[in-house]
């Protein structure tokens, strides 16, 4: 699954992928770290929302145009704001380079692969909602 933040192109697994609704208000949690925009009610469940813009670079993503990608994690289910969901495109293994060292990312990039010309920074979305849920 691609999708945009800034000028920056990134994917996660398809398979970590439940949803993807528009950006909506959150309700912000007292103490939370930046990067957590707050909780919404989805169809009476209650899940954390995290501005994975803000989280990786430090760039907010997209409040109103924006999408939230919700992804799994166990029984969680945690949303990642992004600017814009893309499309669903595969990357063949040997597009794909270990990543580089990421600790300004915090060790959540898994890949950087090429769709011909285009960058993908592949990210590891459990590891990221592993992060916010400690």
């Amino acid at each position: 699954m691609l999708f945009r933040l800034g000028a920056r192109v990134y994917g996660i697994e398809l398979e970590q992928v439940c949803e993807i609704i528009p950006f909506r208000n959150a309700t912000r949690l007292p103490g939370a770290p930046p990067y957590v925009c707050g909780l919404i009610n989805l169809r009476g469940s209650i899940v954390t929302i995290i501005d994975l813009g803000s989280r990786l670079d430090g760039g907010a993503a997209a409040r109103s145009t924006g999408s939230v990608i919700l992804v799994e994690r166990g029984s969680r289910v945690v949303g990642l704001a992004v600017d814009e969901a893309l499309e669903v495109q595969e990357l063949p293994a040997d597009a794909l380079e270990a990543a580089p060292a990421d600790e300004a990312m915090g060790g959540v990039v898994r890949a950087v692969g090429r769709l011909g010309e285009l960058v993908v920074i592949l990210l590891d979305a459990a590891e990221i909602v592993r992060q916010v849920l400690l």
